[in-house]
């Protein structure tokens, strides 16, 4: 920048909205794409989703994220997509599945579409980017491979392929009059064409030195760019262009060294870049200059997440009252983040145009047949003056409104018709039947956006109405857990001082296990010892030997049997499964004998699971790739169960007992009936990666929730239907990237399930529903150090009076900590049977093994966990509202006009005092005469 020119924007500052303004409860994808993952149009945001080939479809004027409509547009990754300049509703979809596909975006009430009005392709490649054209409606560019292609959207054609670049293009740009089209390709290389001359490049040069993803833009309408990508030595940087000598860059800026890629947004009126790194969380503010060339950075922000794209809002959407110049969307991983970019002024009162020019409409310049003929014109400006801006709904040509739609709106159509203001725009399209609040600016001072709204009837804020609120709490779906609370109980209860902990407990394993009495931790010493320490015995434990159980061998895997407190089965590594007898008090000595020992697996095993409802039935996994039935009674294998392929990760078995699900790293999550088949009835496709997985039933046996890795490394959660295992999961959701398996714990109670991982210091919560949207995320909990397993108690083990749901033992690297969650509520006097149904008495056997055998079946009883000097809160009585102070009419109706008089009177007497007290005045001297004259 001219160091002589003084910028107007220099000052521009990036203000992060309130957090209660973030669009929450969302689940945002992380797709490798060249795409920036949110886009903006006047009236809809769209972004990239966790699951495959989904979008999600918001109001721009909303801050619920249960409002989320999504649109199943691909049978792939979604690689990028783009609003029409002119059409709100009108969007274009890429990805993978290597088609192009235009969606006409529903109107707020009405159901998302499931079809797509356009269908191009499909390419023979996944197409990676697209661009509407600036100026005409019906162009689109798009890129797949090497090749760009200028798409006649009318006749649903090709106007023009592009097809001599030398690797993978990486995006494409249209000048503002659409005259030129710009790309950035993996070989390095900046691309100017002119699609109507010719399928060559007019001006190609070297852009980036590094072959990593690059972006250009054009800055302005005489032949500026703008590219940003990596250098030689992989820092990010972004360089300058004109067109009139496109050898070299005539400015550039180096950031720094971080490798997330650059996802630059531009605002053609202001100048101003705002650079994205994905995987950041810190965002820069750079204003670009073209007379001079220059870049310079205006600011910079730290953001409290990660960035996984970034988007700006239409111009007339953003509030010029507070001297807003720009309002940049991040998308992260469970919000969108509005942050405002204002330049301080010391009036907010008035519209300042310098601020503030002209900016393009919506109304296209020109058809497309006149754009491929040879005309280059920009589209018509409109001011951003809150008294003085309109905006006429533009409905795109090639993608018109349903018949019946159309037929409603001509027949509504009033004789005059007259440009609708920025706000009424927003009114009319805003229905009363749809949650609906706002993306506001986060400086908007309240009293100016309600003097805007009642005085002038215009508003560059969006204001909520009390109405659609209560409506959005009504219809939003959010689970009661949602605030749930964990917390570490008081180290007097902790058991300390524990050494020697065997770290090398395989993964299928959850590391140690607990019943109501007792807890068994594996130890690092020779032998496979295992220590046994009693619940009720919290303090430091002794600095010499604990008495232990000396498996004999390397433990793979442990459990408690649930209807004996005394009875533990421990796998080895030597193929063996031991079942210990610890005494009645706890271990007081070693024992190394074990009450039996069962043989038949051939390899190393996995993990031991119990039955749930039957005695003295336990089920086994192995290398040797087989699921085995064991009765303890005479200590034999009933059942041996084949069809793996690979090694099985876990199994589970269902509610009822009469299944057995495994998930494998074959990539299939199996079940079966083990008394009816050894090959599995059900068969589907597992998660992707081959890193590990858990499952475990959940909704009374209808759901089958697998924790696994996908292609990435990301841990995601797979929902089954256990009706259709074959059809694949009904939902996914992502969490973050780790190594270790999340282990689910599910609470039947209450539908929660609680996933953690060895290492991890957080504990995540989920709500399952058996419909949509399947999950609702709640708090997580968070400790301060990793933890080496978590394992839970029985719920009787809850304290009901303080809401407590769950509790658990977490195992860190040296103590066993008691953690409970609890559910805050105000009435805490009464018993929460919302929270506290009736639960199952699961430490009692249903039936026996050798009825379980013959093909019987049973089910828990089930007590009820009420105390019984509790009321339960369902049967509280109601509170009468009571009023802090009296109504008005207490005070005004209570005198009689005459008497208000009369009051009124006194008082204005005796505030004047005694008449014949002198006048300040008198005291005051006089002024000679002569001194006027002066």
């Amino acid at each position: 920048m001219n160091r002589f020119r003084t910028s107007k924007f220099k000052n521009t500052s990036a203000r992060v909205s309130k957090k209660e303004n973030w669009i929450g409860d969302i689940r945002a994808g992380s797709a490798v794409s060249y795409g920036n993952l949110i886009k903006s149009s006047y009236h809809r945001i769209a972004f990239s989703t966790d699951s495959t080939g989904i979008l999600g479809i918001l109001p721009l004027q909303t801050t619920d994220g249960k409002a989320v409509s999504h649109l199943h547009c691909h049978a792939d990754v979604v690689t990028d997509f783009d609003f029409s300049p002119f059409d709100d509703f009108l969007l274009a979809t890429c990805s993978a599945d290597e088609t192009v596909k235009l969606w006409r975006l529903p109107k707020l009430g009405e159901d998302m579409t499931s079809s797509a009005d356009i269908v191009l392709g499909p390419e023979g490649c996944h197409v990676e980017t697209l661009k509407f054209h600036p100026a005409c409606d019906g162009v689109l560019a798009s890129a797949n491979g090497k090749t760009a292609k200028i798409w006649n959207l009318i006749q649903k054609k090709t106007f023009a392929v592009m097809e001599n670049h030398g690797d993978q293009i990486q995006s494409v740009a249209w000048k503002q009059d659409g005259s030129l089209l710009g790309t950035s390709c993996k070989d390095k290389n900046l691309r100017i064409f002119d699609p109507r001359t010719g399928p060559s490049a007019t001006q190609s040069t070297q852009g980036h030195a590094n072959n990593k993803d690059s972006r250009l833009i054009w800055i302005n309408d005489s032949g500026t760019l703008l590219s940003s990508g990596f250098s030689q030595m992989r820092e990010r940087e972004v360089k300058l262009w004109d067109m009139r000598s496109f050898k070299s860059s005539i400015s550039s800026l180096s950031l720094d060294t971080s490798q997330g890629v650059i996802m630059p947004v531009f605002d053609v009126d202001t100048g101003l870049l705002i650079l994205a790194g994905k995987g950041d969380n810190v965002l820069y503010c750079i204003e670009v200059c073209a007379s001079p060339p220059s870049l310079s950075q205006v600011n910079q922000i730290l953001m409290e997440g990660k960035t996984r794209g970034i988007g700006l809002i239409p111009k007339p959407a953003i509030d010029v009252m507070s001297c807003e110049v720009l309002r940049a969307l991040q998308l992260t991983d469970t919000f969108i983040v509005p942050i405002s970019y204002e330049v301080p002024r010391k009036s907010h009162q008035e519209f300042h145009t310098d601020l503030f020019p002209d900016t393009a409409g919506n109304i296209p310049s020109m058809t497309a047949e006149e754009w491929w003929n040879g005309a280059n014109k920009q589209v018509e400006k409109v001011t951003l003056h809150p008294a003085r801006c309109s905006r006429k709904p533009y409905i795109s040509i090639c993608v018109p409104k349903p018949q019946a739609e159309e037929k409603q709106t001509k027949t509504s159509i009033k004789p005059e018709t007259k440009e609708l203001p920025l706000e009424a725009i927003r009114t009319t399209e805003s229905s009363p039947s749809s949650p609906s609040s706002s993306v506001v600016s986060p400086s908007t001072p309240s009293s100016l956006v309600h003097s805007l709204s009642t005085t002038s009837g215009l508003s560059s804020g969006f204001v909520t109405s009390s109405s659609q609120k209560s409506l959005q709490s009504i219809t939003g779906l959010s689970s009661k857990f949602r605030h749930v609370e964990g917390k570490v109980l008081h180290r007097d209860l902790h058991i300390t001082n524990l050494k020697g902990l065997n770290l090398t407990v395989p993964g299928e394993s959850d590391g140690f296990c607990v019943n109501q009495e007792r807890v068994a931790v594996p130890l690092a010493a020779a032998g496979g010892q295992i220590a046994v320490l009693e619940i009720s015995k919290p303090g430091r434990l002794p600095d010499a030997s604990l008495p232990t159980i000396q498996n004999g061998g390397a433990v793979a895997d442990l459990s408690w049997d649930p209807f004996d407190n005394h009875r533990l089965a421990v796998a080895g590594e030597d193929a063996k499964i031991r079942i210990w007898k610890v005494p009645v008090g706890g271990l007081t000595e070693t024992i190394a004998e074990p009450k039996m020992i069962l043989r038949g697996h051939t390899e190393k095993i996995y993990s031991i699971k119990f039955h749930p409802l039957a005695s003295d039935i336990l089920a086994s996994t192995s290398y040797d790739m087989s699921v085995r039935i064991w009765n303890l009674c005479s200590g034999s294998q009933e059942q041996l169960l084949l069809g793996h392929k690979d090694q099985i990760f876990g199994l589970a078995w269902s509610p009822d007992g009469q299944h057995l699900a495994t998930v494998s790293k074959d990539g299939k999550v199996r079940i079966y009936n083990p008394r009816e088949s050894a090959e599995p009835v059900q068969e589907g496709p597992g998660p992707e990666g081959s890193r590990g997985a858990r499952l475990v039933w959940v909704c009374d046996g209808k759901f089958l929730l697998v924790s696994g890795f996908n292609s990435r490394s990301e841990r995601q959660l797979y929902l089954y239907g256990t009706d259709s295992l074959s059809s694949g999961p009904v939902s996914t959701i992502s969490n973050d990237v780790s190594p270790s398996t999340l282990i689910p714990f599910y609470d039947e109670d209450t539908s929660t399930v609680f996933l953690t991982g060895k290492g991890d210091t957080r504990v995540y919560v989920y709500e399952i529903l058996s419909e949509p949207p399947y999950f609702l995320e709640c708090n997580s909990f968070s400790s301060a150090d990793p933890h080496k397993g978590l394992a839970f108690l029985p719920k009787t083990e809850c304290n009901v009076r303080d809401v407590e749901f769950a509790k658990a033992l977490r195992l860190g690297s040296n103590t066993l900590e008691p953690v409970v969650f609890r559910v805050p509520r105000v009435k805490k006097e009464y018993f929460q049977d919302d929270i506290f149904p009736d639960t199952a008495v699961w430490w009692k056997p249903a039936l026996t093994g050798k009825a379980w055998l013959s093909g019987s079946s049973g089910k828990h009883q089930k007590i009820s966990l009420h105390p019984k000097d509790m009321t339960p809160v369902s049967l509280a009585p109601k509170e009468v509202i009571v009023r802090k102070y009296a109504p008005s009419s207490v005070y005004l109706e209570e005198k009689t006009d005459e008497q208000k008089k009369e009051e009124l009177l006194s008082a204005m007497v005796s505030k004047l005092g005694n008449l014949d007290d002198p006048l300040p005045q008198d005291a005051f001297e006089g002024v000679d005469e002569e001194e006027w004259d002066d």
